[in-house]
């Protein structure tokens, strides 16, 4: 190891210890307050959170941002402050950036390109994406993982639960236990480069005939673990048709409805990552033509069960069958479930459903902006489940609501109408268990994805 790469993560150790003590600091204080009975200030105890984990970059800053997207899953004073954290961590040098190419591909690495830019052009919380072509003239998007990331996750997890362990103690209307695992999961998968091929390869698969989203090709022969090579997709950030006219933007809207309903709702996956950057447009003579989905590494899989309970939940509402709605909250596994529960998780579905309830053009959401969209509404069902709860979100819900509430954010930035509701009625028509259960079977085998449990 070089002396530069010691110190770097003699220093990260040295910031670990810091943070952990601050961290730990701010546990005992909320604990003291309960115990005691005093009234704990959210608001001061959330900003003196966030000044102890604004020491540290890489993992713990994306699971910070991420839990400040999950309605609920902290308290709104938490997840305001969070939100503010800096998920970008300081880019790789050049002399660091060859040191590590050569790890990944060798010392010759540089002949296997014809040519690589040493200076990233985009920097995250887990690694950095460089532009390179390939020896037969293609452009090339690398993104090459920073070194010892496997580490830095597992000790940013260990922090997560100390953050967990302060929200428990504050407040037990939700239980946190499987939020914490799902976040685990997921972020452990995102430092596996292969898994993440094999996902973009299953998207491919699943939109080869969509002439309006495009897929990255991966090139194998220049990826590893900790390595991706794909080609490039030049696009506009989406942010950057705010302004377009009303027809533009619906368009793009509806490309990402497709982009995100229609995988899950027929191969049982969702995009798990809304984040404005993981998306780009490409056009055709000026005008928006569809959307680059550009990033793999959070992608959720679900059992088949599941993406039926998500249709019978729709169904039941739609058709004011309470049966069918209990059937799929215990598809689902939501145990222990009284009458009162019941009409309190009925307040959150009808409000991720309410768009697609609605047989009208309308906007997604009327007189929200885009980061309290899905706020108020979880402050009610928080509000009941004082009274009537606890429960257990099952971990399955968690990208799949923060990536809906997510899509929901980039519709109100378009500020888009559609008829969300023929949208997605096509998107399930004609759903049938068995023929997605076969279709998912197919697609994960021929690209080699885990199967998710039955």
């Amino acid at each position: 190891m070089s002396d530069d790469e010691e110190n770097r993560l003699s220093a990260r150790a040295a910031r670990y210890v810091r943070v952990g003590t601050n961290v730990g600091a701010i546990a005992a204080k909320v604990a003291g307050q309960r115990f005691f009975g005093m009234e704990a200030d959210n608001n001061q105890n959330a900003a003196a959170l966030a000044q102890a984990l604004g020491g540290l970059k890489g993992p713990i800053m994306k699971v910070a941002q991420l839990l400040s997207t999950i309605p609920e899953a902290l308290p709104k004073e938490y997840a305001a402050q969070l939100s503010q954290l800096q998920s970008q961590a300081p880019p790789m040098g050049p002399a660091f950036v060859k040191r590590r190419m050569v790890a990944e591909l060798g010392p010759a690495w540089q002949q296997r390109f014809r040519s690589f830019e040493l200076a990233s052009s985009a920097s995250a919380s887990l690694g950095q994406v460089h532009k390179a072509l390939a020896p037969d003239g293609r452009a090339l998007a690398v993104k090459l993982q920073y070194p010892d990331m496997q580490s830095a996750v597992e000790a940013d997890l260990t922090q997560l639960k100390v953050v967990f362990a302060i929200h428990a103690r504050m407040d037990r209307a939700i239980d946190t236990a499987e939020i914490l695992q799902e976040i685990s999961a997921r972020l452990r998968e995102e430092l596996n480069y292969e898994l993440e091929a094999r996902h973009m390869a299953l998207y491919a698969l699943i939109f080869a005939g969509d002439a309006g989203i495009r897929v990255p090709k991966v090139v194998s022969e220049l990826s590893t673990k900790r390595l991706l090579s794909m080609t490039w997709l030049e696009g506009k950030p989406l942010m950057a048709f705010k302004e377009h006219p009303l027809d533009d933007r619906n368009a793009i809207a509806q490309a990402m409805f497709r982009a995100w309903w229609f995988p899950f709702s027929h191969y049982g996956v969702i995009h798990g990552d809304p984040h404005l950057g993981n998306y780009s447009i490409f056009e055709r003579e000026g005008r928006p033509a569809g959307v680059n989905l550009l990033d793999y590494g959070c992608i959720r899989s679900f059992p088949v069960k599941f993406v039926g309970g998500v249709v019978d939940l729709y169904r039941g509402l739609l058709e004011g069958d309470r049966a069918r709605v209990v059937h799929a909250y215990e598809t689902w596994g939501f145990k222990g479930l009284t009458t009162e529960l019941i009409d309190v998780m009925n307040i959150w579905a009808r409000f991720i459903y309410g768009p697609l309830l609605d047989d009208r053009v309308r906007a997604i959401a009327e007189d929200v902006s885009p980061g309290e969209y899905g706020r108020k509404e979880a402050f009610s069902v928080h509000k009941a489940l004082k009274e009537k709860g606890p429960v257990t979100v099952p971990r399955e819900f968690v990208f799949m609501d923060r990536a809906a509430i997510g899509l929901g954010g980039v519709f109100l930035h378009l500020n888009a109408r559609a008829n969300w509701f023929r949208m997605f009625n096509e998107t399930i028509d004609g759903f049938d268990l068995e023929t997605v259960s076969e279709r998912q079977r197919q697609a994960f085998m021929a690209t080699s994805v885990p199967l998710p449990p039955i």
